[in-house]
């Protein structure tokens, strides 16, 4: 299967205690690290501080190429889904002028009662649910306007969150808006077969986040009652094919797909005993040569 595989810079950010901006390296360092590490595209975040033609010749200059990044805002919060329009389309307008036409988007992971008890649909609320619908609805119009079709990314400690909530937003969001943009890891936190929701939707599939995840983790963490924070700080999620997910099952209902595929790993867990991104980007990289484009 030939694809196209780029790797989320995340790694290089994520820490066992949360965000460290200031653990990643310059940019032109990060990204020969990355080229370096087996990868040949990278999730597209641009800094606030930076244009996009700068950006740009950084990719020229490591030889990456740009694949689709993220946006995400708190639907369900009226002050941020006034802003997300505009936003949205800003995003959008960048992914188009470096060749993409997909970006994921999501609700951000700021639904408290799900932050307190991670991958349950806790404190599930039709109304909220509406409303987080109706303002991504919005958005996503605005980035297809713009030539960019956004990608649903369900998200452990949203308001979508389970494979219920997800169903529910590609059933309201008209097909020609939104596209499914699933995360293997954050579906099977929930409980959900990645391999059958993803083949119940494949002709919508716009992009992947490829993720694992450890479910000992994950069960540990429930019973022990900690939050989406401490359980990811447990290493929940690891690259694929280290964990629990069946991506031989995943990979083959995905095998006629052929858009962007992205690696995503929180927090570096290899090698052992002193883990480092670059490592863990390496060996994510090799098996995705091993078993996407060998």
């Amino acid at each position: 299967m030939t694809a196209l595989v780029g790797f989320n810079p995340l790694t290089w950010v994520m820490t066992p205690g949360g965000r460290d901006p200031d653990a990643a390296p310059p940019l032109p360092e990060l990204f020969r690290q990355l080229k370096e590490a087996g990868f040949d595209a990278i999730h597209v975040e641009i800094p606030e501080s930076m244009s996009l033609a700068d950006y740009r010749g950084l990719l020229s200059d490591a030889g990456l190429a740009a694949a689709p990044g993220y946006f995400q805002t708190a639907f369900a919060d009226p002050a941020a889904a006034a802003r997300a329009v505009e936003h949205a389309a800003q995003a959008a307008a960048q992914h188009a002028e470096l060749g993409l036409n997909r970006i994921f988007i999501a609700d951000r992971v700021a639904a408290q009662p799900r932050l307190d008890r991670p991958g349950v649909g806790a404190g599930h609320d039709e109304n909220v649910l509406t409303r987080v619908i109706d303002n991504l609805a919005l958005a996503a119009e605005a980035m297809v306007a713009e030539g960019v079709t956004p990608c649903l990314h369900q998200h452990v400690g949203t308001w979508i969150e389970t494979e219920a909530e997800t169903e529910r937003v590609l059933a309201e969001v008209d097909e020609s808006l939104l596209l499914f943009g699933p995360d293997t890891g954050h579906l099977a936190w929930v409980s959900a077969d990645p391999a059958a929701i993803i083949g119940r939707h494949l002709p919508r599939v716009g992009a992947v986040h490829l993720k694992d995840l450890h479910r000992t983790v994950v069960d540990a963490a429930l019973a022990d009652g900690q939050g989406y924070p401490a359980t990811a700080g447990r290493l929940a999620f690891t690259g694929p094919g280290r964990g629990d997910v069946d991506f031989a099952a995943v990979l083959r209902t995905l095998s006629r797909f052929d858009g962007w595929y992205v690696v995503e790993i929180d927090i570096p867990d290899a090698p052992a005993g002193k883990p480092n991104a670059r490592e863990t980007a390496r060996l994510a990289a090799d098996w995705v040569h091993a078993t996407m484009t060998g």
